[in-house]
């Protein structure tokens, strides 16, 4: 199923179209779906043109309201928008029947990078902020406020970044001279920090830029309890569909889908199952992903990166699952306690 979008969607390039909307293509009269990061609005549109179905929307950014205002007066009474976080996603389904299908695009949508005032995109002069919406503290606190150490974590651990270390020293020294205000300032210090090799294929920022936007929005937090909200309340034979965009965000959902899955019921052999029960909230899970087609690299390099995963829920009781949260514990007790 090809989906015409207007020129207006275009610029912000709803990421694996199709592939979604295939994905869902099961879909049956009178159901619900939940859009867990409405953004552009891409996804919700096209899925609302199925008949007979409603979509619940929900994203953090208040510059999403106005574009979902605008869905709202095309779709009134199939369309509901909610500004919050989905690690609150009870909050919304609470009203509503069980959903059929819950949906999480996890990256950055092209209004956040293109808005450089928002200074999530190293090609910005202005601010260092990089709040997604709801956050407690911004990317210029993050770089003016926090020692040595808890900046070398963060850009070590949830950046991946090997060369922590020495970007945190630099930061360090750079503020002690003048506060750390625009996106240029910290470019300048990074780029100091690392060594040259021109071969590079991504710009020598990306993974310090990734590391301040997890930290400053608590991205894998957010995601973990995003996932479990999501598996506590969607139907039984409803769909999870989650596209990530970094080896983070997708070792987390691949962790989720495999383990938790009726074929690996148990995360690991020395942990006991919770409750003395198998945890298989999904079908037979066998790490299957879709990537986007040559076509869409071509017309939206930033999709490259981009992973699709679903997962099926069973009919088995919903049992909290710990051994989740203890697995990742490394990134969301950097999110949680560094401050």
């Amino acid at each position: 199923m090809n989906i015409t979008i207007s020129s207006l969607e275009k610029k912000h390039f709803p990421v694996m179209l199709d592939e979604v909307v295939q994905t869902c293509s099961h879909i049956k009269k009178d159901q619900l779906i939940i859009d867990c990061t409405f953004g552009g609005g891409g996804y919700s549109k096209a899925l609302l043109k199925f008949p007979n179905n409603k979509v619940v929307a929900l994203d953090r950014d208040k510059s999403t309201i106005s574009r979902a205002k605008n869905l709202k007066i095309d779709f009134p009474k199939k369309f509901t928008f909610y500004n919050e976080k989905f690690s609150n996603l009870d909050k919304v389904i609470k009203n509503e029947k069980k959903p059929d299908i819950i949906i999480f695009d996890l990256g950055l949508s092209t209004f956040q990078l293109q808005d450089y005032s928002r200074g999530f995109s190293f090609k910005a002069t202005e601010k260092i902020d990089m709040q997604m919406g709801l956050s407690e503290i911004s990317a210029e606190e993050v770089v003016n406020t926090l020692d040595e150490k808890n900046l070398k974590l963060i850009i070590k651990i949830l950046g991946e970044e090997q060369e922590a270390g020495k970007i945190a020293r630099n930061i360090i020294k750079a503020r002690a001279i003048k506060k750390i205000n625009t996106v240029t300032d910290l470019v300048q210090i990074i780029e100091t920090s690392k060594k040259k090799n021109y071969n590079r294929k991504i710009n020598v920022c990306t993974k310090t830029f990734q590391a301040l936007r997890i930290f400053v929005n608590k991205e894998t937090t957010e995601l973990i309890e995003g996932l479990i909200k999501a598996s506590q309340f969607i139907k039984f034979g409803g769909k999870i569909i989650v596209i990530s965009f970094h080896s983070i965000e997708d070792k987390i959902v691949k962790y989720y889908f495999t383990n938790y899955s009726s074929n690996k019921s148990n995360p690991s052999r020395y942990m006991p199952t919770e409750n003395n029960q198998k945890n298989s909230f999904f079908e037979k899970y066998k790490n299957n992903f879709l990537t986007p087609s040559q076509e869409e690299l071509i017309k939206n390099p930033a999709s490259r990166s981009a992973k699709l995963r679903e997962a099926v829920r069973t009919k088995q009781e919903f049992i909290y699952p710990k051994g989740f949260k203890e697995k990742f514990k490394k990134y969301t007790e950097i999110e949680n306690d560094t401050l």
